[in-house]
């Protein structure tokens, strides 16, 4: 882990956060996008002061020119860029027939072209390097499909069946891994624009919800394995969640 170079999207709270903290103080060279400028300078900031190393740009992942300029910053600074998280994602949930168009957009905007602009850039760099890892945070909901979580579900399938296909196409050139998260006790819901299910859904993620640190020494675990070896998938989720 130490001194490798880790670009992480959606890091300015909840998983994306945790993953920044724990890889920085294991010695990665964390570099860190967000949409709130602000969230991320004070994340890379308090990282800094605990001794690690950290470096942030507002970046929009449904903009690929922002995510091709959060990997540039990463080269330009350190050299190289060893690991790519797609951590950056959004969920709305509604009933297919409540036709929330703009929430599915939102969800294919950010879900799944975001995590392709951070794949994108990534293989550029990793093409040149012959080596890095690619790591999708995933979600369980597209292991087990539930009502109102159709069009979420799906962009998280259509990452895990690119994930493989990725891994499969790198004849060992690369790693890829993904990780499926299930009810985690972090702001995630938040953005929800249906009051009812997002109430319902921070009420579950408080009473068994896991914490955002377990996914980051998830992700920590992937990372330090030899290089031979590609940890392909992790599914991480409370005992109590169905």
């Amino acid at each position: 882990m130490k001194g490798k170079v880790v670009v992480i999207t959606g890091a300015s709270s909840g998983i994306g956060e945790a993953i920044a903290e724990h890889l920085a103080a294991a010695g990665a060279k964390v570099v860190l996008g967000a949409r709130t400028d602000g969230a991320i300078q004070s994340l890379a900031l308090r990282i800094q002061q605990a001794g690690g190393e950290a470096i942030a740009l507002a970046t929009d992942v449904t903009k690929r020119e922002e995510v091709n300029e959060l990997v540039r910053l990463a080269t330009r600074t350190y050299g190289r860029l060893d690991v790519m998280i797609n951590n950056a994602g959004v969920s709305q949930l509604e009933p297919m027939e409540a036709l929330d168009v703009e929430g599915w957009e939102q969800m294919i905007d950010v879900n799944l072209k975001g995590t392709l602009y951070g794949i994108a850039a990534a293989l550029g760099v990793f093409k040149t390097q012959n080596s890095g890892h690619i790591i999708n945070i995933i979600s369980t909901a597209g292991l087990r499909i539930s009502p109102m979580m159709g069009v979420y579900a799906g962009t998280k399938n259509a990452i895990r069946t690119i994930s493989e296909a990725l891994r499969q196409e790198s004849g060992g050139r690369w790693r890829v891994t993904g990780i499926s998260p299930g009810m985690i006790n972090t702001p995630f819901a938040g953005a929800i624009k249906n009051e009812s299910l997002r109430q319902q859904i921070e009420q579950q993620a408080q009473k068994m919800g896991i914490p955002a640190r377990a996914i980051a020494e998830a992700v920590g675990y992937a990372i330090s394995q030899p290089d031979q070896v590609d940890v392909g998938d992790i599914v991480i989720r409370p005992t109590l969640q169905d």
